[in-house]
């Protein structure tokens, strides 16, 4: 994105989502989508609108409801032509869901479908099941947080490759509430 502001303080490292109103605001894609672009710089809600083809006065009403729950944040103002441009961040680059709810859950996997959908490379997608003891199960959740941790900022490339999402996922299913066979 063009015009960026001249100086931002960068976001911190972790936010754990725990508020009501924070998975609340977690539960719209465009929500959603917006923290994706404002994952790796702030923007001001035209150009939030002209990347996501949205109307400006929708991204300004869901811009609003992320700021309210605090998973956004004004980085920067600028005056343009007798106006104040605000350029809008995420408050944290990595946001942990600390006990999903169905419905946050819901949203953000919807999310991400969407994203797969409009990626121009062939995503990788897959689901399996393992059988896990306790404490085989919590070191592959440890490998793979690792794994996602350790990609860090400096070791990106630069501003002009394409910017890849990772979803990580490690859960225990449920068992069945009765025989099936």
């Amino acid at each position: 994105m063009r015009d960026q502001p001249p100086c931002s303080q960068p976001p911190e490292d972790f936010l754990e989502i725990v508020a009501p109103e924070q998975f609340a605001a977690l539960a719209h894609p465009l929500r959603q989508r917006l923290l994706f672009v404002l994952g790796h710089r702030p923007a001001t809600t035209s150009q939030l609108a002209a990347q996501l083809d949205a109307k400006k006065g929708n991204v300004a009403h869901h811009l609003k409801v992320l700021r309210e729950a605090g998973l956004v944040h004004i980085a920067e103002t600028r005056q343009v032509r007798g106006g104040t441009e605000q350029y809008y961040q995420r408050t944290a680059r990595q946001m942990v869901v600390a006990e999903p709810q169905a419905a946050g859950t819901a949203a953000m996997l919807a999310a991400v479908a969407q994203e797969l959908d409009r990626s121009p490379a062939e995503p990788l997608l897959t689901l399996r099941h393992l059988r896990l003891s306790p404490a085989k199960a919590r070191e592959l959740g440890e490998a793979l947080a690792q794994l996602v941790d350790g990609v860090d900022e400096a070791e990106e490339e630069p501003e002009d490759q394409p910017v890849h999402g990772v979803l990580v996922a490690l859960y225990q299913q449920a068992p069945p509430t009765s025989p099936t066979w």
